[in-house]
């Protein structure tokens, strides 16, 4: 699984040893521990033997903030950096590219100290090894996509499983630790990659037990089926009665907003009885919960507003001659607007679908107006633990209670990670706020993604921190040389060094 690496960019790193007068070198980054020819990379590709040395085959990667009068940042992503080019105070050193020292007792590869404020501040900078990780799926769309707990698998292989359904989307979690190590080794090296992919802003073919086939890829549409998906709904059958009920009336004498989870009829809704609506005596499949609000009006599907119906005449199961009239004027439509029919009771009382008229459609193509548009976005998701809070500090705890108290900073490529509560730290992050190129893998199998931890550098001696390890930015900066790549900030991202509110 080795490859040569020619052209590349490269530095030292704080591990490797020598073995032998053939010049193989033992590379201890992660468990593997590769023994490395001259001229050739390890198994995943991130260190190679350069001349008998272990060096890393990616840049470090710092990000550089624009200058408060908006100037333009100059960004050496493929030229080589003398450290002079850049106001420090604006440059923050992320762990893109900054390697490991997993799993042992080493600080951190870089420890920069820098100034802000006026406050000294210390930011530790690791790439981290994480067996425990996964990512959040959240797939906006009323289609169905297979039965909660239904494996999801990539490849053949099982890679995650479908959580529970959010307001219109849909909800799948991938990866963990026992698809990463709990299985045979072909479904941890799918479920690496499938994760990597993601992480990446790749595009990801998965496929559902007893559902369907889904294309996921970070800020896209998903494609179901081969059909990409264009809307996000507005709300469930109920919400869109209540939101349009008003612009309704006077138009239409009964609406049925037909949802997989609460279709709505309007005059039977408190949004039709507020508004004075005679009653329709359409009576819609399904139990029904509240006025105007049923559930179970059909199964999942693929059809109008995530049921299986084609035909939403189907969802009616009687309509009361005591009640309903010739002429009555019905609308049935979908959550996204994208499905509509508009009916006419005739003489016996037979719902004929007829053209809607200008009105309706104007009603129903705002429903469309008001749907955002189909996306998905992923999350990825990581315990930080283990020796990698050893290169933070002698006593790791400390930094574990720091973080929950939110003394430190916690930033993944300079992107925010929110910090879950209770114990450990678990962090999730927005892949699309990452740099590019920021994660890797190492084939035990596992990710590889940056983590920072910023903080004053008082508490830092406080926690326990590797004080001797610390080093300049400035000297940093110049130091990498040509093994650093400095890209622009994310304008989106908070800035870490920035004092919180308050």
């Amino acid at each position: 699984m080795t490859e040569d690496r020619v052209g590349l960019q490269a530095r030292s790193d704080k591990f490797g040893q020598a073995e032998g007068a053939d010049g193989i070198v033992r590379c201890d980054a992660c468990p593997v521990l590769c023994r490395i020819r001259p001229g050739r990379s390890g198994a995943c590709a991130r260190y190679a033997n350069e001349g008998g040395q272990l060096v890393r085959t990616d840049p470090a990667v710092a990000l550089a903030r624009a200058v408060e009068s908006g100037g333009p940042v100059v960004a050496f992503a493929d030229g080589a950096w003398d450290g002079k080019l850049l106001d420090p105070s604006r440059a923050f050193v992320t762990g893109i590219g900054a390697g490991t020292t997993y799993p042992d007792y080493k600080p951190a590869p870089f420890i920069v100290g820098s100034t802000h404020d006026g406050v000294e501040t210390v930011t530790v900078v690791t790439e981290g090894i994480f067996s425990y990780c996964g990512v959040k799926v959240k797939i906006d769309t009323d289609r169905h996509l297979g039965p909660e707990g239904a494996a999801v698998r990539a490849q053949g292989e099982q890679v995650g499983h479908v959580t529970t359904a959010e307001y219109g989307s849909q909800m799948l979690s991938l990866g963990g630790v026992r698809h990463l190590t709990g299985g045979s080794k072909r479904e941890g090296t799918v479920t690496c990659d499938t994760l990597l992919k993601l992480c990446a802003g790749d595009a990801v073919e998965l496929a559902i037990d007893g559902g369907h086939a889904v294309r996921v890829q970070a800020g896209q549409a998903p494609v179901v089926d081969g059909k990409p998906e264009a809307r996000m709904r507005v709300g469930c059958g109920s919400a869109t009665v209540g939101i349009f009920a008003q612009q309704w009336l006077g138009h239409a004498d009964e609406v049925i907003v037909v949802d997989d989870h609460i279709t709505g009829v309007l005059s039977e809704h408190q949004a039709g009885k507020v508004l004075g609506m005679r009653a329709a005596g359409v009576r819609v499949r399904g139990r029904r919960s509240t006025p105007g609000r049923y559930f179970q009006v059909a199964r999942p599907g693929l059809g109008w507003g995530g049921t299986d119906i084609t035909d939403p005449l189907a969802i009616i199961e009687a309509i009361d001659p005591k009640t309903a009239w010739p002429g009555l004027r019905l609308l049935l439509t979908s959550t996204t607007g994208e499905d509509s029919m508009w009916c006419v009771l005739d003489d016996q009382l037979r719902p004929i679908p007829q053209q809607m008229p200008d009105p309706v459609r104007k009603v129903v193509d705002r429903i469309g107006e008001n749907c955002e548009p189909s996306l998905c976005t992923v999350l990825f998701m990581a315990g930080a633990g283990g020796s990698l809070r050893a290169g933070v500090t002698e006593n790791p705890v400390l930094l574990t209670r720091a973080v929950a108290a939110g003394e430190v900073r916690v930033t993944m490529g300079g992107a925010p990670a929110y910090l879950w509560p209770g114990g450990g730290i678990t962090v999730m992050a927005d892949v699309l706020r990452f740099p590019g190129r920021a994660f890797g893998y190492v084939p035990t199998p596992a990710l590889v993604a940056p983590i920072e931890f910023t903080l004053p550098r008082a508490l830092y001696a406080r926690l326990g921190g590797h004080m001797a390890e610390i080093v300049p930015v400035e000297e940093l900066l110049r130091g990498l040389g040509a093994s650093l790549r400095v890209e622009g900030w994310l304008p989106g991202n908070p800035w870490p060094f920035a004092r919180p509110p308050g």
